[in-house]
């Protein structure tokens, strides 16, 4: 037997959503944080095109596409870089600045890849608590060591939902030593960018990497494309570990028209950020106490892990599948992604089921 290297044979493998429905029921899916709608017509019809020319390679500058988001964000073209999803870019981030003997740094509940992108590089990876499911500030500057190099934050928070106000955003990267690279990772920024607090400046700074995807508000998680704004030094360095022609043709080509066609994503939105309310409104007066969330998914806490995996187990043989949140510090919490109105009608009847047998029990 050849054994791999140690840090890799200690690692757990990332762990995926089950999504085997019982027999004879119909899978609903609220467990990957997929779009509750399709991308753009647009952006399908570039797709489709770009189709046409697969047997010649991609663009590996992913030229046209850094344009458009260039112009749409107002930010400079020369310093985005794509990748096959947001997980592309951490992990060449991760393997750019950690090894063994260094560490990263995320918030307790922080997205699990930040994780699992660190020991693939045989650092160490140290959390910092959380106030009240929101990342602490104060918490993470105090649990910087001196072999911290990164500081992983997703804002908003997954799987929390949270959200960090762009003050607090500042004050963290203000609080952090120069050396230390801060990646803020806004896969979900799109459902708060009505709020008006842009972080692609802080990329001026030298010291900070904004993240992206079209995975989410763009409804694109099967084109898997994820995109970041670098300071020079640091896109140099990442680039040389990412890919060759890592991003295809009918990819790029689907999210440039989808970055173009802004009324349709935010449309996306607005219609996610109503169904997500109403959903967690109809829990609320069934007596469940759901997190508010900045994302396209909601958070519901149970009184214990046991309720939780028992409330879980109930909703599975029925063929709903919410995400159980035990890998992220979280046992007693489902995370539900929300998806089309009846299904998310039929989850929160099954929740209010649930919760009234167990009340009579």
């Amino acid at each position: 037997m050849i054994p791999p290297l140690p840090h890799v044979a200690e690692m757990a493998a990332y762990a995926l959503a089950d999504l085997t429905a019982p027999e004879g029921k119909r899978l609903i899916s609220l467990s990957q944080n997929e779009a509750l709608r399709g991308p753009s017509p647009k952006a399908i019809a570039a797709m489709e095109a770009a189709a046409r020319g697969g047997h010649l390679y991609p663009d590996p500058d992913w030229t046209a596409l850094r344009e458009t988001l260039a112009e749409v964000h107002n930010i400079n073209a020369n310093q985005i870089l794509c990748g096959a999803g947001s997980l592309d870019l951490i992990g060449c981030i991760a393997r750019a600045y950690l090894a063994t003997g260094l560490a990263a740094l995320a918030p307790a509940h922080a997205y699990p890849f930040f994780g699992s992108a660190t020991r693939m590089t045989g650092a160490r990876f140290d959390i910092a608590l959380e106030t009240d499911l929101h990342a602490n500030v104060d918490a993470l500057l105090a649990a910087v060591c001196p072999e911290t190099r990164i500081v992983f934050l997703a804002n908003p928070g997954n799987p929390t939902g949270t959200r960090l106000p762009r003050s607090e955003i500042l004050r963290l990267r203000d609080g952090l030593r120069d050396d230390i690279l801060f990646v803020l990772d806004e896969a979900y920024g799109e459902f708060a960018d009505h709020l008006s607090e842009p972080m692609f400046d802080l990329v001026s700074r030298g010291d900070t990497v904004i993240l992206r995807t079209f995975s989410k508000a763009y409804g694109l998680a099967g084109a898997r494309l994820g995109w970041g704004v670098f300071p020079d030094a640091i896109a140099q360095n990442v680039r040389k570990l990412l890919n060759p022609n890592n991003v295809t043709k009918a990819s790029q080509a689907a999210a440039q028209a989808a970055a173009e066609d802004q009324v349709w994503m935010r449309e996306t939105c607005t219609q996610t950020a109503t169904r997500r309310d109403a959903f967690a409104g109809r829990l609320r007066a069934s007596g469940f106490s759901p997190i508010p969330s900045f994302t396209n998914f909601t958070l519901i806490p149970f009184a214990s892990p046991e309720a939780a995996q028992s409330a879980d187990a109930f909703l599975k043989s029925q063929g709903v599948f919410l995400r159980p949140q035990a890998g992220a510090g979280l046992p007693h919490c489902l995370r539900a992604t929300i998806g089309v109105a009846a299904d998310m009608d039929i989850a929160a009847s099954l929740l209010e089921t649930w919760a009234a047998r167990r009340a009579a029990s």
